[in-house]
């Protein structure tokens, strides 16, 4: 993909932890990724894809259409950022809403003329009845996710858990990992390390750029609504932007192709007779990373 831009789907969970926001504006400023549709997964969909909208439209990108995922249950009084949205209507998004995210998905996959690399942040169960609706887009497509823990969990602490995005929907995942597309994804190992403070903090936090400040608006709202409370003096933790820097570059990161088994407990354990899995086991750069993503959030 040397010299084109890459067209990129992102599926995303945003409105629970803030780092889906800090990804969707690290994205936005990635110039090698053309985002071309944005679908929410799990819970109140609608109440997601209404973040996704006022952002875009805030920040100069309502050309990008958005599409609404499958609901699964949730609670109301379950959405920190909720206060943001609170009067904006998807009827006011000036760009295309597609009220079914998971063909939005499909028709754009099979209509693209070049592969589409889709970056899958939150549980996978889009992608998954995607798959099962037209089993042709694993052909055209290449799977990037934050999904999973190894061997470390948050802030580096030697356990192995079941990590959210795939013991929300187990099968889901086991679905993603099964289908035959090349499969990007970083653990817990590697995104769960990965902060702002201090001056790079200060840097993003003081900006007046426009997806900077609505990213620490949003911020504030959340740590507001309760979340996050153990995070000061910086940033909480960045877990999705890992993802999107890998939908483009692997240069400061280790990657290891393995098998990759989902347990009925929703770990991800390393088996030989696993589907394979290319891997995010290590930093050859942390530093150089997040230097890239407050460079990129404040560009003037």
């Amino acid at each position: 993909m040397a010299g084109q831009t890459i067209p990129v789907v992102l599926d995303t969970d945003i409105g629970g932890d803030i780092d889906d926001t800090w990804a969707l504006g690290f994205l936005l400023r990635c110039p090698e990724l053309d985002l071309k549709l944005v679908t929410t997964a799990v819970g109140d969909t609608e109440y997601r894809t209404r973040i996704v909208a006022k952002f875009l439209g805030l920040t100069g990108r309502s050309d990008v259409p958005v599409g609404v995922g499958i609901q699964t249950p949730f609670r109301k009084d379950d959405q920190p950022q909720g206060p943001w949205v609170a009067d904006y209507r998807l009827a006011s998004y000036p760009g295309r809403v597609h009220s079914d995210g998971v063909k939005a998905m499909i028709d754009f996959i099979m209509s693209s003329p070049r592969p589409v690399t889709l970056i899958a942040i939150g549980p996978l169960t889009n992608v998954a009845e995607a798959i099962r609706r037209e089993p042709r887009i694993v052909g055209k497509t290449r799977f990037v996710g934050m999904h999973g823990c190894l061997k470390r969990s948050q802030m580096g602490k030697s356990e192995v858990v079941s990590e959210y995005n795939v013991k929300v929907d187990i099968p889901a995942c086991r679905k993603a990992f099964a289908a035959g597309w090349e499969k990007l994804v970083t653990p817990l190992d590697t995104c769960g390390i990965v902060r702002l403070t201090g001056a790079k903090y200060d840097k993003v936090a003081k900006s007046k750029d426009v997806i900077a400040s609505n990213i620490i608006e949003n911020y504030k709202i959340w740590r507001q609504s309760g979340c996050g409370k153990e995070w000061t003096g910086g940033s909480s933790i960045l877990y999705d932007c890992v993802a999107v820097y890998m939908a483009y570059c692997l240069d400061l990161l280790v990657m290891e192709k393995m098998g990759v088994t989902v347990t009925d407990g929703g770990l991800t354990v390393a088996d030989l007779a696993g589907p394979r899995v290319n891997m995010a086991v290590d930093w050859r750069d942390l530093p150089a990373f997040e230097d890239l993503l407050v460079q990129r959030l404040t560009r003037p």
